[in-house]
């Protein structure tokens, strides 16, 4: 379980090696107005313990560099709730400030001030509130249905990242609390399905319920034990399968039993791509690195093959991170292994946030030449390549996973 450690390269797309972008989050920084949290490594409290004994990950120096909270905004009944007092039991030195609703925060969501503290704001800042409206949506691309999310918002900044839209110049981690709750709901949601009578691009056999379609799992795992309750849960579901997303190496996650009913996958891109865009995660060796042990602790392991950026020399780079996949996986990774590809879609609105924070991701994201407009669900003006530069970058990736990874079968690719 040894991962490769960020080099003195690393740029800003790694979690260890900070840099200007991240050095506002790093222990210590700037510290000497709020005080109280540079008190001992764990923050004045005794570290916790993985099952086999082993000191936990989220207890490490490496996650409390990702996760220095120092203020949590919560609603009053998700303070009170169960969840809620181990989340506050976490950071005993963090301020809490009591609000009405986890979407309406002063001075948070929708101060434009905030674009210029935006990857502090991240590390610093815990909101906790109540999911009030609990619905599973089908979807049918990466999962059979979208899962009532346990959080919104993440620790980590990905600069093409579209959970912030929504919420305007800041977009910290929201823990909703009611974890009981949700359970409940896709309990009876699983239940009232049966069993999956015919296989999709989703699973032969099981409905796949993706849990983290606005949040990061192995990151909010750090906070509580949301991630945890879930995939015990659907480790007890025979009918069914978690499903999630991540950019984050959390070995925590090794010490849970999910019995083949939770599929993490890795979200990967070129080396030099990460290293701009993915702010704050973990490098992708340490994804790819991974993957044997997360198969080996009973979890299906996929890839997302995402964001493809397009920019000079993408294909040559792609090539590249397929031949490393492909030199590096054993074949029991290889034999269930799946892929997504998503091409890029940006947003406007991030567009003009990241310029405050970031413009050096933009040179890459924001390529009007290249793209054009596309009106979103939610109604959100987004961007994403032109129909045919699109059709012809798809086509380039399938060929290029054939002729590197032909094991790496596609699920689905858009």
């Amino acid at each position: 379980m040894e991962y490769p450690s960020a080099g003195p390269d690393d740029g800003p797309g790694t979690l260890f090696g900070l840099d200007a972008l991240d050095a506002a989050a790093a222990p210590g920084a700037d510290r000497s107005e709020h005080g109280g949290r540079g008190a001992g490594e764990h923050g004045g409290r005794a570290p916790e313990h993985a099952p086999d004994g082993r000191a936990a990950f989220r207890d490490s120096p490496a996650a409390r560099r990702l996760l220095p909270v120092r203020t949590v905004y919560a609603e009053p009944s998700a303070a009170r709730s169960p969840r809620g007092r181990q989340i506050l039991a976490r950071f005993p030195d963090a301020e809490l400030i009591e609000v009405d609703s986890h979407w309406r925060i002063p001075g948070l969501h929708g101060n434009e001030g905030n674009v210029e503290r935006w990857v502090r704001v991240k590390g610093e800042t815990l909101v906790l509130g109540e999911k009030k409206t609990l619905t599973t949506r089908p979807n049918g691309r990466s999962a059979d249905w979208i899962a009532p999310g346990t959080s919104n918002g993440c620790a980590m900044a990905c600069a093409y990242c579209y959970v912030p839209r929504r919420k305007g110049y800041a977009n910290p981690i929201t823990v909703f609390t009611n974890i009981d709750g949700i359970i409940a709901h896709l309990a009876r949601h699983i239940a009232r399905l049966g069993p999956k009578r015919e296989p999709n691009q989703c699973d032969a056999s099981a409905w796949v319920y993706d849990i983290g379609e606005n949040g990061d799992c192995s990151v909010d795992a750090l906070v509580c034990d949301n991630t945890a309750d879930l995939v015990r849960a659907f480790g007890r579901w025979p009918t069914a399968k978690a499903s999630f997303a991540t950019k984050f190496v959390n070995p925590d996650l090794l010490a849970l039993d999910p019995r083949g009913r939770t599929r993490i996958r890795f979200s990967l891109m070129p080396t030099a791509d990460a290293r701009l865009l993915d702010v704050r995660t973990s490098p992708v060796g340490d994804r790819i690195a991974a993957a044997a042990d997360f198969l080996d602790a009973g979890y299906e392991v996929h890839f997302n093959l995402s964001p493809v950026v397009l920019r000079p020399g993408w294909e040559d780079a792609w090539t590249e991170l397929l031949q490393h996949l492909d030199d590096v996986l054993p074949d029991r990774v290889k034999r269930q292994a799946a892929a997504e590809v998503i091409m890029l879609t940006h947003n406007r609105e991030l567009h003009q946030v990241n310029m405050g924070w970031h413009p050096r991701a933009e040179e890459v994201l924001w390529q009007p030449a290249l793209q054009q407009g596309k009106r979103s669900q939610n109604g959100a003006l987004n961007v994403r390549y032109t129909n045919r530069v699109k059709a012809e970058a798809v086509g380039a990736v399938r060929g290029l996973v054939a002729a590197h990874a032909p094991w790496l079968r596609i699920r689905y690719a858009f």
